[in-house]
């Protein structure tokens, strides 16, 4: 009986493994890909950052000016402790203007992300569609009538209203292009503007300095009964924009896809342009017409986190804050004139990137806004 025929191996193939194989530092540990942070971490880390500057740039806001003062005895003053002639610098003078910096950009920055993704164009802004120009028309007016001024952020919602209807009077009736639409708003801004400047010149002198700041943008003189009645309902229209801004993603599927998921695409429209009005318009009733928060802010964002969300929501309301804070410290003592209003800093920056974005948006290559 023959003994039974060894069985040889298979041969090694030359082929190489679909599976990459982990490569090996120097200690011949396998070394783990590295992985960039993801969308959701970069956005809280952006987000500690903005929070960060915040909290520097309101030290410095608290503790420079004709009076300097160390942090400490600044914060001490804020709360009422320590020397009372410190007290009054810092709870009546730098604190409201610091608070209103911090709402205003807030606001502004939100209202801007939401008529940008709303109307799918980098243009869409409060400033230059006319909102913010009509919330100054309603600020002016109250004073013209000599009401009390606690009742600024009710005049600058309703000049603001206003300034939304005959934006749709002039552009949505004769159907135009978003584009077109944000010229028109433009339009409606400067004649809303020149309405504002001949009421200040009509004025008796002893209120034309109080309506001055409506027309360029001004944070001076701002007191806690402005700040507490327009940051509370700012507050609470950040709130009203964070539970409506998952309607924006519903509506990027288009008025079908929309539909079919239970939302109706022409009230969810009206929900979000209304609270973007009403952020805008309270922000003016601070501010007066603030540019280039709300048109930059969002892209700035958006380059730097990536597609909107909640997350990034919140990050442009930090970093308006941060933005509008800033340009109000340059106001105060970088520029060799004093006594500029802030929105002199922000339309300086503001004008060239309005130009940028208006380029970009006449190329016939370039691609939709979403």
């Amino acid at each position: 009986m023959n003994p039974p025929t060894p069985v040889t191996p298979p041969a090694p193939t030359t082929t190489k493994s679909l599976v990459p194989t982990p490569r090996k530092n120097a200690k011949g540990a396998s070394a783990a890909p590295k992985r960039r942070p993801s969308r959701g971490r970069r956005t809280a880390l952006l987000s500690v950052c903005a929070v960060a500057a915040i909290l520097v740039l309101a030290t410095t806001a608290l503790t420079t000016g004709q009076i300097p003062m160390p942090p400490l005895t600044a914060l001490r003053a804020l709360i009422g402790l320590g020397d009372s002639g410190d007290v009054l610098v810092v709870q009546e003078f730098r604190a409201p203007r610091m608070a209103a910096a911090i709402v205003a950009g807030a606001g502004l920055a939100v209202a801007g992300g939401l008529l940008q993704r709303l109307f799918r164009n980098p243009l869409a802004s409060p400033d230059v569609m006319g909102v913010t120009g009509g919330a100054s028309l309603g600020a002016v007016s109250l004073l013209a009538t000599g009401a009390s001024q606690t009742l600024i952020p009710l005049a600058a919602l309703g000049g603001g209203l206003l300034a939304a209807v005959l934006l749709g009077a002039f552009a949505w009736r004769s159907g135009l292009g978003v584009t077109r639409l944000v010229l028109v708003g433009l339009a409606v801004q400067a004649g809303l503007a020149a309405a504002v400047n001949l009421m200040v010149v009509r004025f008796p002198a002893e209120l034309a300095n109080s309506a001055l700041q409506w027309t360029t943008g001004s944070l001076y003189g701002r007191t806690w009964t402005e700040v507490s009645a327009a940051g509370g309902a700012v507050a609470a229209a950040l709130a009203v924009a964070f539970v409506l801004h998952r309607r924006l993603a519903v509506l990027d599927l288009g008025d079908d896809s929309a539909g079919g998921l239970g939302l109706a695409p022409s009230a969810a429209r009206l929900q979000l342009l209304l609270t973007a009005i009403v952020l805008a318009s309270l922000a003016a009733a601070l501010t007066g017409p603030v540019a280039f928060v709300a048109l930059a802010v969002p892209h700035v964002v958006r380059l730097l986190a990536g597609p909107p969300t909640a997350g990034t929501l919140a990050l442009s309301a930090l970093t308006g804050a941060v933005l509008l804070l800033g340009s109000d410290l340059v106001v105060q003592h970088l520029l060799p004139v004093h006594g500029l209003p802030v929105g002199v800093v922000t339309a300086t920056l503001g004008a060239p990137w309005l130009l940028v974005l208006m380029i970009r948006q006449s190329r016939p290559t370039h691609r939709s806004f979403g």
